[in-house]
C-alpha cells in the first residue's frame, strides 16, 4: 500500500462518495442517515449519472411492493432463476447478498427519502416462463413521476436522458401500444408532465435520490476528476482530485465510496478488459474506467463475467454533451414486425425479439477464418416498417436520413449496394416470411419469449407479435454497430458483502468501498435482466453507507448461520 499522505486537507467528511449515480448517491444517504458526515463527488457538471440514462426500472425478486399487490414471490425464487442462468459465473454468497438485502434498501429509501415506485404490471422476467424461479410480473419497479422543480438551484444540474421518454411510465407506453405505436401516445400526458418537469424511467429515480442528499445538506461537488486515492499504511484515507486545473486534497475519516459506473467509453480497457473491439456507447463521455484506474493502485482485485453487448447506430448530428456522437440502441426496433437482422450471408444468426439471444450470436467465432460469423450485420426492413413503425428517433414516414440506411426497390439490388449475399438474403426472407404465415419462428423462436412480445412486439400483430413479412418494397438496411453495455460491463473490482474492495490477498482494503457498475456482477455472473443493475447500486449503497459509518448490515451473516452455510 502506498503512502502518499498530503500536508494538508482541503475538504473532508466521514464518507466521501466518488460519482453521483444511484451508487454513490445512496452510500452518501445512508452513511448519514447512520451518523456520519458525507460528501458527493461528480467529475461531470451534472448529477444523477447512468443512473439516469436508464429506464429506470429497479428488479427486486421478493419485494413488498409486489406482495402488496397479490403477486407471490420470494428472494428465493429470485436467487433460483439468477443460478439457474448465471452460467457458472456467479457467486452464491453474492447472489445471496443482493437478493436478501434489496428488498431491505428498497424499504429503507422508501421511508427515508420519500423514494415513490410501484410494479410494472405484467412485465415479465426475461427467461419466463422457461426457467425455473421466473415470474411473470411483480419484480420489476418504476418510479412514480417526480416534481423536479423541488430540486431547486439543481434542477437544471440533474440529468435527463437522450435515450428514453422520461415524461412517460411504462404503464403509458404499454397502455398506448408499447414502442411499436409510438404514435398512439398520449401526448397530452407527455406535454404536461414535460411543461411541469415531472420525470419518470431513470431520471426520476436519479432525481429522487439527488433530493434525498440536497433534503440532508450533503455537499455535492461538480467538475471534479479524482486523480488518485491517498493512503496512510493499509488503509484509504482520503483522494486526490483537481478541479478547474488544481488540485484538491478531501480527506475521507471513514471511507470513500467508488461509484462511477464502468469503463465503456475507454477504447483500451473495451479490448484489454472487457473483450470488446471497438464497440460505440449510449452513455456519458465521462465514463472510462476511473474505478479500476484508482482501486488498481491499492491493490484491488478485478472479477470478469461475460460481457453485456448490444447493436446500435448513429444518426449524423445527433450529439449528446461535448460534441459526442449520439448512439442509440437498435432494441427494441429490430424485433418489430417486418424487420430482421442478418449477417453477410445474407442469414439471421439470433432471436432479433430478444436480445440476449442477439449478443452471445455476435460472438460466435469461425476458427477456420478467425473472423466473427456474424458481425458486421444489418437490420433489413420493407415499406411496412417504415410506415408504421419508429426505428430509434426515425419517426413512421420519415425519411431516412442519409448516411444511416441504404434503401432499394428490390432485395436483390439492397443486397448488392451493402455487400451481403443476394441468394442467401432472399432465401433468408422466404423463409422468414413462412414463419410470419403460421405465426412460428422454428429456427430462433421469435415471439415465444413474453418480455420479448412486450418490449419489441406490436400487440396488434397477429398471431406473433414480433413477426411481420417483408413484402413490400422498397426495402432498406441499416448497418448496426456493437453496443457496449450502457455502463453495465464485463469487468470490475471484487467486493465482499459489505461493498468493501478486496484485495489480491483476499482481504478487504480497509477503507476502500465500491458500488454499481463498478462492482464486478459476481451476484448475477453471466445473466442480464433489466432492472438489475439499478438494484445493485441502490443496495450496494446502502450495505457501504451502514458499514463505512460503523453499523453494518448482520442480516446475511444470519441467513447463512440460519441455512447452515
Amino acid at each position: 500500500m502506498i503512502r502518499n499522505k498530503p500536508l494538508k486537507w482541503d475538504l473532508e467528511a466521514d464518507v466521501v462518495s466518488i460519482g453521483s449515480g444511484g451508487g454513490g448517491l445512496s452510500a452518501a444517504i445512508t452513511a448519514h442517515d447512520h451518523g456520519a458526515s458525507a460528501m458527493v463527488l461528480e467529475r461531470s457538471e451534472q448529477v444523477g449519472g447512468v443512473t439516469a440514462y436508464s429506464m429506470g426500472e429497479v428488479w427486486i425478486p421478493g419485494n413488498h411492493l409486489a406482495a402488496a399487490a397479490g403477486i407471490d414471490d420470494s428472494a428465493e425464487n429470485g436467487i433460483r432463476y439468477i443460478k439457474n442462468l448465471d452460467m457458472g459465473f456467479g457467486s452464491d454468497r453474492a447472489i445471496l447478498n443482493q437478493a436478501l438485502h434489496a428488498p431491505v434498501a428498497l424499504k429503507y429509501f422508501e421511508e427515508k427519502i420519500g423514494l415513490k415506485m410501484c410494479v410494472v404490471r405484467h412485465l415479465p422476467d426475461y427467461y419466463y416462463p422457461y426457467i425455473d424461479g421466473s415470474t411473470a410480473e411483480g419484480r420489476c419497479l418504476e418510479v412514480l413521476p417526480f416534481p423536479a422543480q423541488t430540486l431547486g438551484e439543481w434542477q437544471e444540474k440533474t440529468r435527463v436522458s437522450p435515450h428514453v421518454p422520461y415524461s412517460l411510465t411504462h404503464e403509458d407506453i404499454f397502455d398506448n401500444g408499447g414502442m411499436a405505436n409510438m404514435s398512439n401516445w398520449d401526448f397530452t400526458v407527455m406535454g404536461e408532465r414535460l411543461a411541469n418537469d415531472e420525470r419518470c424511467a431513470g431520471p426520476g429515480l436519479a432525481a429522487y435520490f439527488v433530493k434525498g442528499v440536497l433534503d440532508r445538506g450533503i455537499p455535492m461537488h461538480t467538475g471534479v476528476t479524482v486523480e488518485e486515492l491517498v493512503a496512510d499504511g493499509d488503509r484509504i484515507i482520503g483522494l486526490r482530485a483537481t478541479r478547474d486545473g488544481r488540485d484538491l486534497f478531501v480527506k475521507a475519516n471513514r471511507g470513500v465510496v467508488i461509484a462511477v459506473s464502468s469503463f465503456e467509453r475507454n477504447g483500451n480497457y473495451n479490448k484489454t478488459v472487457g473483450l470488446q473491439l471497438d464497440p460505440a456507447s449510449m452513455v456519458m463521455p465521462t465514463i472510462k474506467g476511473a474505478h479500476l484506474r484508482l482501486a488498481g493502485e491499492a491493490g484491488a482485485q478485478i472479477a470478469r463475467v461475460p460481457d453485456v453487448s448490444m447493436l446500435g447506430f448513429h444518426v449524423p448530428g445527433e450529439e449528446q454533451e461535448e460534441g459526442v456522437p449520439l448512439w442509440r440502441g437498435a432494441l427494441p426496433f429490430m424485433g418489430l414486425p417486418h424487420t430482421i437482422v442478418v449477417n453477410r450471408r445474407g442469414k439471421r444468426f439470433a432471436n432479433e425479439a430478444f436480445y440476449r439471444s442477439v449478443y452471445f450470436g455476435l460472438e460466435e467465432i469461425d476458427g477456420m477464418t478467425q473472423s466473427y460469423r456474424n458481425f458486421p450485420c444489418w437490420a433489413i426492413t420493407d415499406r411496412q416498417a417504415r410506415e408504421k413503425y419508429p426505428f430509434g428517433s426515425i419517426m413512421p414516414g420519415e425519411q431516412v436520413p442519409e448516411g444511416v440506411g441504404t434503401s432499394a426497390d428490390t432485395l436483390e439490388e439492397l443486397a448488392k449496394k451493402i455487400g451481403v449475399d443476394a441468394a442467401g438474403l432472399a432465401a433468408t426472407v422466404a423463409a422468414f416470411n413462412g414463419y410470419c404465415a403460421t405465426g412460428e419462428d422454428p429456427e430462433f423462436r421469435r415471439g415465444t419469449y413474453p418480455w420479448g412480445a412486450m418490449m419489441c412486439g406490436d400487440p396488434s400483430q397477429k398471431p406473433n407479435a414480433n413477426l411481420g413479412p417483408l413484402t413490400q418494397g422498397p426495402y432498406y438496411a441499416f448497418e448496426l454497430h456493437r453496443m457496449a453495455g450502457g455502463g453495465i460491463t464485463s469487468t470490475g473490482i471484487l467486493i465482499d458483502e459489505n461493498c468493501r474492495a478486496l484485495g489480491w490477498n483476499d482481504k478487504p482494503i480497509e477503507g476502500l468501498y465500491v458500488a454499481g457498475n463498478s462492482a464486478a456482477r459476481l451476484d448475477n455472473g453471466a445473466l442480464m435482466q433489466s432492472g438489475i443493475t439499478n438494484a445493485r447500486g441502490m443496495t450496494h449503497g446502502y450495505l457501504a453507507g451502514r458499514h463505512a459509518a460503523g453499523k453494518p448490515s448482520e442480516l446475511l451473516q444470519r441467513e447463512i448461520d440460519l441455512l447452515g452455510a
